[in-house]
């Protein structure tokens, strides 16, 4: 995968840079930046690319 690929990102993680993207061309940044901001906060975030699915179980230890 060739680097700067967003092929590895949920949907999720997609939607909220592109939201925050938005934002920040309407406060006065540029297309360019404005992406980069939105990556980077993404990034931040949730730890960037794909994230295992985790168990909704909690696991607790056995009381004796």
């Amino acid at each position: 995968m060739p680097r700067g690929s967003k092929e590895s990102y949920t949907s999720k993680q997609k939607r909220q840079a592109h939201h925050i993207e938005e934002s920040e061309k309407k406060r006065g940044h540029s297309a360019k930046r404005a992406a980069q901001i939105g990556w980077a906060t993404v990034n931040k975030e949730t730890g960037g690319g794909k994230k295992k699915a985790s168990s909704k179980r909690s696991h607790s230890k056995k009381v004796h």
